[in-house]
């Protein structure tokens, strides 16, 4: 198959054309949530990059099998952090199996995500699915040479595979650098070198997350997840990795190394990272605690928020910047996005009812002008999926569409058709918005409503009841009652 897609690809540092190593098939990995807690902006603006990216590669005819996993185990190196794994950390302030904090997470972010428009993978394996198989490549990695195992636990020597490969290459850093700027933590002395990360972790006496290994009972390093389930489902080598750029150090840095050791060679032909959410320049991040949850973008119920957000305005936000660029959170940033989007459906709702009018000789012929859009629109998609100049060239039609309806132009069947079909192409099989003006309203009112008590209901039984009543307390501010009955809840609109 042959395609004039061009995409940035982050080890070599340009644009590069697509080129699948199996066309017309197509492996695609990303790194997906750590599920402690509620997805955030930050989280959204991956999932919704990789939609994208997923919509257009099928819209160009390619076979996708898109992997995005889930983390539920083994996020210590991280934060080289001494103490817990943060989903056990949750589940011990809150009386919980670790596992049920994991599927509670894990469910209220397919939520979520279903909410944003975002497609559902292929496959969505868990790290703690796989064990056998992070057992095994830490096997392959210490068979190399390029690990070492000391007291139970396993750790990649990266002095040594830097001696023959370079570590550092598809994040820039350089070895030197980081071995003098990383300290030894307490208790990490047992490493040849402070900068050597965990492959395998002996489970301290307390930690609850445990599993057993050829070395001791303990649990996996964070980044041989990706190496372990990317090569599972996709081979040794495939096409794209994704993933936020905080992921690129030491995440993806760490996992290209390796699967070099434990494969003989690099398993991903392009690496793509999507840039940062941020607040007054500031990355957003639950570190940080300077994030702002979906759920409190769709009730507005964050004391940053002007108003609430629909989820078709976050989506359509976060696709108005280009995903390589920094994304900087403002309600009038938002409130312009939600402007724009209403502009752009409500030209859609003119457009599906306007009549071709045949003028004869004196039809206006906008057909030269409606091909050059829908030429341009595929243009920036090619270049690196410019999404904000698709939208751009998407408004260049609404001013068609709205020029034809004031001044009763004249318009052939056949542009009419051709405007039809860009706007299905583009605005809802490759951007992923969804129509919040469609008819009455009632559909998407009755939809988000249905959203809306779910993600309450899961507040419920998780007996939090401090967003349950916050939601339940938003709603009635626009004059929306919540009754809960022993069936569930339902709702009313008025007072």
């Amino acid at each position: 198959m042959e395609s004039s897609l061009f995409l940035y690809n982050t080890l070599s540092r340009r644009k590069e054309k697509f080129e699948p190593l199996n066309p017309p098939f197509t492996g695609m990995y990303v790194c997906g949530p750590t599920v402690y807690g509620d997805p955030h902006l930050g989280h959204a603006r991956p999932a919704i990059t990789f939609d994208l990216v997923f919509r257009y590669l099928q819209k160009l005819g390619y076979k996708v099998r898109y992997v995005r996993n889930i983390t539920d185990v083994g996020h210590l190196e991280h934060d080289l952090d001494e103490g817990e794994d943060k989903i056990a950390v949750k589940a011990r302030l809150e009386q919980l199996e670790p596992m049920e904090v994991a599927q509670y997470y894990a469910d209220r972010y397919f939520i979520f995500m279903e909410a944003l428009n975002v497609k559902r993978p292929s496959i969505e394996p868990r790290a703690s699915g796989h064990m056998i198989e992070q057992i095994e490549f830490v096997k392959k990695i210490l068979a190399s040479g390029f690990a070492y195992e000391v007291n139970g636990s396993v750790y990649f020597d990266i002095e040594k595979y830097n001696s023959k490969f370079n570590y550092g290459k598809l994040s820039g850093r350089v070895l030197e650098d980081l071995l003098a700027n990383t300290r030894a933590l307490e208790g990490q002395d047992e490493k040849r070198n402070p900068a050597d990360f965990a492959l395998w972790k002996k489970a301290q006496p307390g930690h609850i997350m445990r599993w057993p290994s050829p070395w001791s009972d303990g649990f996996p390093g964070w980044h041989l997840e990706c190496s372990a389930m990317g090569t599972r489902y996709l081979g040794e080598n495939f096409d794209i990795h994704g993933g936020g750029m905080d992921l690129l150090f030491p995440h993806h840095e760490s996992e290209l190394a390796q699967n070099q050791a434990a494969l003989g060679h690099e398993s991903v032909k392009y690496w793509m990272h999507n840039n940062m959410v941020t607040i007054n320049g500031q990355k957003m991040g639950k570190s940080l605690g300077n994030f702002i949850t979906l759920d409190e973008f769709f009730s507005g119920s964050h004391a940053s928020l002007a108003q609430a957000y629909s989820p078709m305005t976050i989506r359509f936000f976060i696709l108005q910047a280009h995903y390589r660029s920094t994304l900087d959170f403002s309600n009038e940033a938002l409130q312009a996005a939600e402007k724009g989007l209403k502009r752009l459906f409500a030209a859609f709702e003119i457009l599906e009812k306007m009549v071709a009018r045949d003028a004869g000789a004196g039809m206006q012929d906008h057909g030269s002008r409606i091909t050059a859009i829908r030429d341009a629109c595929y243009e920036a998609m090619n270049d690196d999926f410019n999404s904000p100049v698709v939208i751009a060239n998407l408004f260049e039609m609404v001013r068609i569409i709205n020029s034809v309806n004031d001044k009763k132009e004249s318009i052939s069947a056949d542009d009419l058709m051709a405007m039809k079909q860009t706007f299905r192409d583009f605005v809802f099989d490759i951007l992923g918005l969804k129509n919040e003006l469609s008819g009455d309203n009632s559909e998407y009112v009755k939809g988000l409503m249905e959203l809306v008590l779910k993600i309450r209901q899961s507040s419920r039984e998780k007996k939090d009841w401090g967003t349950s009543d916050q939601i339940r307390d938003a709603l009635q501010k626009l004059e929306i009652t919540v009754k809960d009955g022993k069936d569930g809840s339902s709702w009313e609109m008025g007072k």
